[in-house]
């Protein structure tokens, strides 16, 4: 059994969210393989709740708030880190039409 299998069979699909988190009013999503710097602290980010039942099960989980920080060399309204200190964040950028700007997949590039 893995830590997301249910422990038993309850005829409900598991959650299967992507992780997105707001700041000053973009959406940003994670983006895995990626080396970064982490930069300055910027403020607070919002983990809206999952919703991955169309709204049926609305108001159970509350908003989550996590630091967002600068990622040196990529400006905060493409890319940020959040987590709850500098040394355990996760990368998320903003997605324009399903592709990830260009500095993301330079940082991406240059990670190999």
């Amino acid at each position: 059994m893995s830590a997301c299998d249910p422990e038993e069979d309850s005829g409900e699909a598991a959650p299967s969210c992507v992780y997105v988190v707001t700041y000053e009013g973009r959406t940003y999503r994670d983006v895995a393989n990626v080396e970064f710097t982490v930069g300055n602290e910027l403020g607070t980010a919002t983990q809206p709740p999952c919703d991955d039942t169309g709204g049926q099960n609305r108001g159970e989980e509350p908003s989550t708030t996590e630091n967002a920080y600068a990622v040196d060399g990529v400006s905060p309204t493409v890319a940020i880190a959040v987590g709850d200190a500098p040394d355990d964040v996760r990368f998320v950028a903003v997605h324009s039409g399903g592709e990830l700007p260009p500095e993301v997949e330079k940082l991406i590039a240059d990670s190999w």
